[in-house]
């Protein structure tokens, strides 16, 4: 007979009336040049030597016991971690490099300090028994003694949230002055959360509209955080956990920045804990990237909507149901065409979100934010400048979109 930690045997009261559900997500990439830590933290043939790295997120569902996973999905040499903690941030601020004092606990991999994440691959940490709410922030902070002896480091860029790099082991300390600021996430990938059994998550599969590009750094006024601000106002909806699966530049049939929808619809959907509904906005950048002609837009149209299809089916295979989301006007931006091609195309594409019954609900997002006096392109009170992203009034158009019913 196997001996377990009673605390966290599958078989002991705690499990019996909860389960693992993940709280936040951060879709791993490969680390483009421009987004590789700053000297000296990058060098020649290898990245974060003798570097602690202190990052914090905002989960959704809260819990009292956690864990971690950390990605090398994108590195071509194993990642040697030496030691993790995680805290509370000082006055539960984003982007705060101090801890709230005696909130730091260890973070531990089969009962050891250290770890190594193999190529390719993720690590999944012991439970971590801390205090945290909904909606609250947490600090993770890491140090490796060796780095990553490559260049192909595993991140997400777009993390709108700022961390901090500091020569030496600092993972225990409650300030890191002096410690260089960087706007990106690096390694880590997911936040899990034992929660009660009727806890589900929600997943989003996007691009940068979803991914935030245009909202405020350190604010989490992203789309999906401002949904999330919603729905745990009412006890309905309180239960609900909200995973951001997106990244700037993603597209649905070929890879961009990071892998294509349908490559990594399983490691950022199907596998994630406690996932019941997917939301599916993105194919913009699909429309945009495509060549201008009538033959090349109509045959992306319809590859598109195969692979909606595609999504739709394989999601439903693990019960999980699928709400569309229609494609937002790009008038003025330099996806436009003059002839419009593309704009036809996009109409062809969300005609068939609104009207194919393929999906289990329709998030209308085009009609929620476009300008009705020239519905080719967005309300400009709503975009950034480029006619193509929104700021975080126009955010907050898409999260009151979508009907709380649809989460309970």
């Amino acid at each position: 007979m196997v001996a377990t930690n009673s605390a966290h045997a599958e078989g002991s009261s705690t499990h019996s009336t909860a389960h693992w559900v993940h709280t936040w997500t951060a879709m791993p990439q490969l680390t483009e040049p421009a987004n590789l830590p700053p000297a000296p933290f990058t060098g020649t043939g290898s990245v974060l030597v003798d570097t602690t790295l202190r990052q914090t997120l905002r989960i959704t569902t809260g819990g009292r016991t956690l864990r971690l996973r950390f990605s090398n999905a994108y590195g071509d040499t194993p990642l040697p971690l030496t030691a993790v903690t995680v805290a509370l941030p000082v006055d539960g601020k984003p982007g705060a490099s101090a801890i709230v004092p005696g909130s730091g606990r260890p973070v531990t991999f089969a009962g050891r300090a250290s770890a190594t994440v193999p190529v390719g691959a993720q690590l999944v940490s012991d439970p971590v028994d801390l205090d945290l709410p909904a909606a609250s922030v947490l600090t993770v902070t890491t140090y490796l003694a060796a780095g990553q002896p490559s260049l192909a480091l595993t991140s997400h860029p777009g993390s709108r949230t700022t961390s901090y790099l500091r020569t030496g082991d600092h993972t225990k300390d409650e300030d890191l002055p002096g410690a260089t600021p960087v706007d990106h996430w690096y390694l880590l990938s997911d936040v899990e959360v034992l929660a009660p059994r009727d806890t589900t998550a929600v997943a989003i599969l996007g691009d940068s509209l979803t991914d935030g590009r245009g909202s405020t750094t350190n604010a989490n006024d992203r789309w999906p955080d401002q949904l999330y601000d919603r729905l745990r106002a009412h006890p309905a909806t309180a239960a609900v956990s909200i995973l951001n699966q997106a990244a700037g530049g993603n597209r649905v049939l070929n890879d961009g920045l990071g892998p294509n929808v349908l490559a990594r619809l399983d490691r950022d959907v199907l596998t994630r804990s406690g996932v019941t509904r997917l939301i599916v906005f993105e194919g913009v950048n699909d429309i945009g990237t495509a060549e201008a002609t009538p033959a090349a837009q109509h045959r992306l149209a319809e590859d598109l909507l195969a692979a909606y299809d595609q999504i739709v089916v394989r999601a439903h295979a693990q019960g999980i149901r699928v709400y569309g989301a229609t494609l937002l006007p790009f008038g003025g931006n330099t996806y436009d065409d003059p002839a419009g091609e593309r704009e036809s195309c996009r109409q062809v594409v969300n005609t068939w979100i609104r009207t194919s019954g393929h999906f289990d609900a329709v998030l209308d997002f085009d009609r929620a934010v476009r300008d009705p006096a020239d519905p080719r392109r967005l309300l400009e009170s709503l975009q950034v400048g480029d006619w193509l992203h929104l700021n975080p009034k126009g955010y907050g158009v898409l999260a009151a979109t979508v009907p709380a019913g649809l989460l309970r």
